[in-house]
């Protein structure tokens, strides 16, 4: 189903182990809920046991699982034995975890185990990694058994540790199969996917067709990532006086190779093909090496990084109908810079970006965006939530001499010119009552599945 690695930080000497789940002797925890007066002696005292452990309390282990795409609900079914909390400055453990995409398809779970208040300046780091072919159920079996595998040195002062049973379950000495260690694909990975869609009523319709392909080989050394996409729509408006049909298409070719320069450093190439009627372009062609510096080690992604990507190449227009610039066809050189940051601390996520692009021939010819996206917990209960983009957009030498119908116009068939583009999203919530979060009752639903009003 995929790996577990562990490593802790809250001493001097960290530890490190990983080992593959299935084809070697597995660790298997194994919960034992039985009557306090049944347990065997000596179970009381795994505390004295671990130098590691926390002391003795009469009450449970309180956790704030941060976790964005668990399901939270299985994780509380399936590990009862600690007291879920609602806020971290409830808790005695904060438990974060972050995901990023594997070259295989699948994904790398972190779990950051982060003590509070006693259990201060400890912290543990586990690791799951699914494969692409898992499905939701093993990847949340996974998750919960790294989640449960990580709690044990934290629960082992609590009332629960004697209700808990640790065995280890070593396969059998002879007959086992050997796994192959030759890989017929070479680490490469495809997928493929089709699909469309048709609705309407009496007196319009619409109908779509989409389909995309990718191939890609990820090591640590190299890394090369090609995609394609295509989109084709159309739609039918029967009016009062009128019939309005209109059509839209989408093709999109990417290709990316990357080189691993060290700890801080890569360099790349970029390619890309597209035809849009959206933008007036019959066929466009992109090409462009890259360079990117990482302020901290990509090995610490999934917790923060601040990294600087410059790139310079040619673009190649081939366009639909004559632009405003008396233009049916040019090649220009360009360039792009960007600067990104992501943070995900126990206090919030943090995202941003800028990016800056022109032609070489006209600077004026020119885009900047800038990115922003802070969920921050202020105290207790309070958090905001604010996204927000804004550019300044120059370089729309695509946009098409011809009048724009204002039948275009409402189906968003043909991008307009403009000088600049901004959004802005605000959210503030703020939570109180009971702290505890425990409890799974799935009847009837919640208000919050379903709408009363249309």
């Amino acid at each position: 189903m995929g790996r577990i690695a562990v490593s802790r930080t809250s001493s001097p000497r960290a530890r490190s182990v990983a080992r593959p789940l299935g084809g070697a002797p597995t660790l298997l925890v194994t919960l034992i809920v039985a009557l306090a007066a049944e347990a065997g002696p000596g179970r009381g005292d795994l505390a004295a046991q671990a130098p590691d452990a926390p002391p003795a309390t009469d009450a449970n282990l309180r956790v704030f699982l941060d976790c964005q795409r668990c399901d939270f609900d299985h994780f509380r079914r399936e590990v009862t034995f600690v007291d879920y909390v609602r806020d971290r400055a409830d808790a005695d453990l904060h438990v974060l975890v972050t995901s990023e995409n594997t070259g295989g398809g699948g994904e790398s779970y972190s779990l950051f185990f982060i003590g509070l208040g006693d259990l201060a300046g400890t912290q543990d780091t586990l690791s799951f990694v699914s494969r692409q072919s898992d499905t939701e159920d093993e990847i949340r079996t996974g998750l919960v058994e790294t989640f449960k595998m990580g709690l044990m040195r934290h629960v082992a002062g609590t009332p629960a540790a004697r209700l808990i049973d640790i065995r280890y379950e070593a396969p059998a000495a002879t007959g086992q199969q050997r796994m192959p260690t030759d890989d017929p694909w070479n680490l490469w990975v495809f997928e493929m996917r089709v699909g469309g869609e048709i609705e309407g009523e009496s007196r319009q319709r619409s109908a779509s067709l989409d389909g995309s392909l990718s191939a890609s080989r990820t090591t640590e050394d190299l890394k090369i990532d090609i995609s394609s996409f295509g989109r084709f729509e159309s739609d039918r408006f029967e009016l009062t006086d009128d019939t309005i049909v209109s059509t839209a298409r989408d093709l999109n070719q990417e290709a990316l190779v990357v080189w691993s320069v060290g700890p801080h450093w890569s360099a790349g190439v970029r390619a890309s093909a597209i035809t849009s009627t959206e933008v007036n372009q019959d066929l466009t062609i992109r090409a462009a090496p890259a360079i990117e510096y990482s302020v901290y080690p990509y090995a610490e992604s999934t917790r923060r990084q601040i990294s600087v990507l410059y790139s310079v190449g040619v673009a190649a227009f081939d366009y639909e109908e004559i632009t405003l610039f008396d233009q049916m066809a040019e090649t220009l050189a360009e360039q792009r810079l960007e600067l990104s940051a992501q943070i995900r601390q126990p206090w919030g996520d943090v995202r941003a970006s800028l990016e800056g692009s022109s032609f070489l021939h006209d600077l004026s010819v020119h885009r900047i965006d800038l990115f922003a996206n802070i969920e921050y917990r202020i105290f207790r209960g309070l958090a905001v939530d604010v996204r927000g983009n804004v550019a300044r957009v120059k370089d729309q030498i695509y946009v098409r001499r011809a009048e724009v119908s204002n039948e275009e116009i409402f189906l968003e068939r043909t991008r307009l010119g403009t000088d600049f583009e901004y959004g802005l999203e605000l959210g503030l919530s703020f939570t109180f009552g009971s702290v505890f979060n425990t409890v799974v009752n799935p009847r009837f639903g919640s208000n919050r599945d379903r709408r009363f009003f249309n």
